[in-house]
């Protein structure tokens, strides 16, 4: 059985002290995040429908928040997302929630407040990611299908397993034991050997459906799952950051 694992957040603003101080705060939480600091980028990385909430300003280069929710949902995305802006007009809140968000808070707010909005969010259960995207590969989780480009991908419940972990934490690295721990439920019941062995089988199988290089090995920290593209728009969020 899979352990749980952290909730994932991406917040998305395109101020960096807000992107700091929630990053640093959530966090804290007990949260896994990543940010963005504008719309393409965010709608990016949250089309591989990898977290289980989005933090979405309304306010941002290139794409508005607004922009980005409607294509999130017209893409199939039901990840639950919280806007979060200035704009405090009662028509804004409405275009947010008939847009598809599933709640808003306005600026300034009490971390306190934002942090109970995420975790009733989780609770819901919308946060349950039903499926993956990276690229051409899909993950259907309810099914437990995997297709690349259309085309159904044979794998053991093992492989599916692990394939399952590096897609839901997409772009970010995965190590043995983390691994070890979500997969086989227990550290004990396998060892690092056995993640290698799995990985190894697993990359064979992408590699057949030309899909090899979802899949990479972080030499001397784990394995990460990812695309050029998703590789590109984290990049730009990192380098946002400074």
């Amino acid at each position: 059985m899979l352990c749980r694992v952290k909730p994932r957040v991406l917040v998305v603003d395109d101020e960096i002290g807000v992107r700091r101080a929630l990053e640093r705060g959530l966090s804290a939480e007990g949260m896994e995040v990543v940010t963005a600091a504008d719309g393409p980028t965010a709608l990016r990385v949250a089309l591989t429908g990898a977290f289980d909430v989005v933090l979405l300003d309304i306010m941002l280069p290139g794409l508005s928040g607004y922009r980005v929710l409607e294509r999130m949902r017209a893409e199939g995305v039901r990840t639950p997302v919280l806007m979060v802006s200035a704009k405090d007009g009662d028509f804004d809140q409405a275009d947010g929630l008939d847009l598809g968000a599933d709640g808003y808070l306005v600026k300034p707010f009490s971390f306190v407040v934002l942090v109970a909005q995420v975790r009733a969010l989780l609770r819901r259960g919308g946060g349950e990611r039903r499926r993956l995207t990276l690229g051409e590969l899909v993950i259907d989780r309810a099914l437990r299908e995997v297709t690349w480009g259309g085309e159904a991908l044979s794998l053991s419940p093992r492989e599916y397993a692990v394939l399952d972990v590096l897609a839901s934490r997409a772009g970010s690295v995965v190590t043995k034991d983390e691994l070890l721990r979500t997969v086989w439920g227990d550290e004990q019941a396998a060892t690092r050997n056995a993640v290698e062995v799995y990985v190894g089988y697993l990359r064979r199988k992408l590699d057949a459906m030309g899909a090899g290089e979802v899949v990479k090995t972080v030499r001397g920290h784990g394995y990460i799952a990812s695309t050029p593209d998703l590789d590109s728009a984290l990049s730009q969020s990192k380098q946002g950051r400074r």
